[in-house]
This record gives C-alpha cells, sequence and structure tokens, in this order.
C-alpha cells in the first residue's frame, strides 16, 4: 500500500487569477498542512510540538499536481484525493497562511517521535501499550545516555508488533511485525520457487518483473499467484495499464468459461496500492459488493475519534470475469494492500475458501515523517479498514478456513508446498 502522506498546499498569486484551492489546508486526521502556490503543491507534517517540510511534492495546474512519488493529486475546495490511495480527505482553510512554527523549527527529535505517535497510532490498546509511561522512561534514558537514542527509540516501537511501524536512522532500520514473522525479502525468492516447483511442468507467464504469474493447471484449474502491487512502472497509471494488460491475457473469455476452480496466492503478497487490488477483484465477480470502510484518526488527544467511515466496493469490470470456486493462500507475509484486496474478496459471492495462515494484520496505509535530524525518518499506521460490521482485522490478520503450514522452513529445504497441495485437492 502506498504510503498515505496527508497535509497539502495551495497556489498564491501570480500574474494570472489565483485558483480556488490557493492557501493553506488542514487535512481532518492524517496531522499534515497542505500548501498550493504558484502550481506547486508542499506538505507540512504537524504535532502539538512540530512542523517540519514533508516528503511529498509536486507541481501542476492549480487542481492537479504530478508527485515526486509518481502519484497524481488533485485538490478541490475543502477536498484532496490521490490516484495511487483510496478515499477523499478533507480539507480546511488555515486563516492567515503558513504558521509561522512551519518556517523556521527547532523541535527535539524524541518530542516529534513520541508526539508523532501520541497523536496518530490508533493501536495502543490494543497493543497493550502505554505510550505515556513508556516514553516517560525513554527520555530518562536518553536524558543519561544520549549516544543510545536509536535504540531507544527502537525500544518504543518494537512492543507495537506493528509491520507498518518503522524507524529509519543513518543506515541503521528498525521494525516489529508480528512475532514468527519470516523476512519477505529472504523468504520470498526460495518460497516462489518451491511453489512453482509443485505447480508440475505446465507454463507459468509472468508479468510486472514477476510480480504477477499465472499458469493452468489439469482438471480445468488455474493458479494465480500476485506477490505485490506496486511499482509495475515509474507511476501509478502506468501500473494501473500494466495490470489490465496482464489480467486481459489471464481472464480471456475462453479461459474463465472452462475454469472449473481458481487458486489465488497471496502468501508472499507485500502490499502497495489498494486500488489495484480492487482492480483484480473486478476481475472476480459478476456482482458489486462491499470491500470495506476506511477511517482515519481524527483527534491527536483522543485515539478513539476517527474521520466518518468511507465505503469502498468491488465493481465488475467491463471484460471478461471468473465467478467460480475461488481459492486464496493466505499467510503471515500477506501484508498491507495485500491484505485489503483479501478483504474486498470476503463478500464476494461465492464466497472464497481460504487456505494457510492468518494474514500480518497490517493494513492501514502508512504515514512517512521526517525527523529533525538528517537521514532519521520514521513510518507509522493512522487508519483502519472496517468489515460490514465495523471490525478491524488490525493486529489479528485475516484468519483461514483451513489452516495449514505455510512456508514452514522444513518445507522449504524439502520442496514440499502443503498449501497449494490442499488447495488443489
Amino acid at each position: 500500500m502506498r504510503i498515505f502522506l496527508a497535509g497539502l498546499a495551495i497556489l498564491s498569486m501570480t500574474a494570472t487569477p489565483p485558483s480556488t484551492v490557493d492557501g493553506v489546508w488542514r487535512t481532518d486526521g492524517y496531522g499534515q498542512l497542505v500548501q498550493v502556490s504558484g502550481g506547486k503543491l508542499t506538505t507540512y507534517d504537524v504535532t502539538e510540538v512540530s512542523c517540519l517540510p514533508g516528503a511529498l511534492s509536486g507541481t501542476g495546474d492549480g487542481t492537479t499536481f504530478s508527485t515526486n512519488e509518481g502519484s497524481v493529486v488533485t485538490i478541490r475546495a475543502g477536498r484532496m484525493s490521490f490516484d495511487d490511495n483510496l478515499g477523499v480527505r478533507s480539507l480546511r482553510r488555515v486563516p492567515g497562511g503558513l504558521p509561522p512554527a512551519c518556517r523556521a523549527s527547532s523541535a527535539d527529535l524524541f518530542d516529534v517521535f513520541w508526539h508523532t505517535f501520541a497523536e496518530n497510532y490508533p493501536f495502543f490498546q490494543a497493543k497493550g501499550v502505554d505510550w505515556k509511561s513508556e516514553g516517560d522512561a525513554a527520555r530518562r534514558e536518553i536524558a543519561a545516555h544520549p549516544e543510545r537514542l536509536f535504540d531507544v527509540l527502537c525500544g518504543l516501537i518494537r512492543p507495537l508488533h506493528d509491520a507498518h511501524v518503522g524507524l529509519l536512522a543513518a543506515g541503521q532500520h528498525c521494525s516489529s511485525p508480528r512475532p514468527g514473522t519470516p523476512d519477505l525479502k529472504t523468504t520470498a525468492p526460495r518460497a516462489i520457487a518451491v511453489a512453482d516447483a509443485n505447480l508440475g511442468s505446465v507454463p507459468i507467464r509472468r508479468w510486472a518483473d514477476g510480480a504477477i504469474a499465472y499458469a493452468d493447471l489439469p482438471n480445468d484449474l488455474g493458479y494465480l499467484r500476485i506477490s505485490g502491487f506496486h511499482d509495475y512502472a515509474d507511476t501509478f497509471a502506468a501500473s494501473s495499464k500494466v495490470l489490465a494488460e496482464a489480467l486481459d491475457e489471464i481472464f480471456t473469455a475462453e479461459r474463465v468459461h472452462q475454469l472449473r476452480g481458481l487458486i489465488l496466492d497471496l502468501r508472499v503478497n507485500g502490499g502497495g496500492d489498494d486500488p489495484l487490488g480492487l482492480q483484480v477483484a473486478a476481475r472476480l465477480t459478476d456482482v458489486p459488493h462491499f470491500a470495506y470502510a476506511k477511517r482515519a484518526r481524527n483527534d491527536p488527544d483522543d485515539p478513539t475519534r476517527f474521520t466518518v467511515p468511507q465505503p469502498f466496493f468491488v465493481q465488475p469490470a467491463a471484460a471478461p470475469r471468473y465467478t467460480g470456486p475461488l481459492t486464496v493462500l493466505t499467510g503471515s507475509l500477506d501484508v498491507s494492500a495485500g491484505e485489503t484486496f483479501l478483504q474486498a474478496l470476503l463478500n464476494r459471492h461465492p464466497r472464497p475458501v481460504l487456505i494457510g495462515q492468518s494474514t500480518q494484520g497490517a493494513f492501514s496505509d502508512m504515514l512517512e515523517r521526517t525527523l529533525p535530524k538528517p537521514g532519521w525518518k520514521v513510518a507509522l499506521p493512522n487508519e483502519e479498514y472496517l468489515d460490514p460490521h465495523g471490525r478491524t482485522y488490525d493486529g489479528t490478520g485475516i484468519g483461514p478456513d483451513v489452516q495449514v503450514p505455510v512456508f514452514a522452513p522444513d518445507d522449504l529445504a524439502a520442496g514440499r508446498d502443503p498449501a497449494l497441495a490442499a488447495a488443489r485437492r
């Protein structure tokens, strides 16, 4: 899922009449300001103690901006949207323009780090973490041993066991996914090789540098593996086109008529852009259905207050679609947009059968924040993705219907894939 940086700015006076969205805006949720001026978009990350330049910037015509991240941002009065992400962010105009603190900030790194989580992270209670008391202890430790700053901050986030939380500092990286999660970068290549070998001697077609793979199996079964929803091309629009072309070649009119069952393998899906997941889901149904609703924490003092949930639906594609039995292979390396894609399939009819292990439990888009020290950055989630009953799968992940080991070390060493074998049965 692509990082969801909030807050943007609007066009100031130029030789031509200003845009109606010129000025400075504050986002509901996401802790950011947005400034648009002279055809440029600039973001600022704000907390109670800081206002620092954000990572997202762009240039455009006053309402539509091509960004440094390959996405397109559209701003209308009171609204902001991204082509590579879902939902509309509400904007409130800031009288008087950019606050003075945004022009010259001398914020303390620890203060910015602590407040960034305190004001945006929604899951402290669910994780059993008292952020205030832990922060007080950490501040005392840093005062006594300032050379241990990175280790102390890392120690603060490790108990969260959240794959969307991370700290980067001058080449050092600290993260804390759910206990027992294998490393995606080292496990995925071996896991994919074992899965391919267990498909048998069938041709495997690949797209998007291997992120999408498909094979026709005996007995009119199909196997589709998607190992990520990101960076198929330089921009989101180009990535969407790459995906559409792959889906056209996979879901032909002849194939969707012949298939008796489809195995969808998401066990090594590292996430990316949610709209690409919905693009695939649109080829797997004839009937519109609820995918999920999305909301963001919206009160720096109260982690139980959120923006109004925005619902999203799977709409059948205007192209050949497969609507028969679907089995989905899941595991702890299915994370982020890989999980929201799976969540979007749960209300499909017929409902898919899930085989494997629980997904990672990290659904939210990520806020990426630059800390006031060169080379130091932090990332964290601030959203919930809700099912029709208002439940979130954050932390727990989506559990399987049939529990089967997924890429256990002994199975990988022996070249076995029991989850795939169960799906084929």
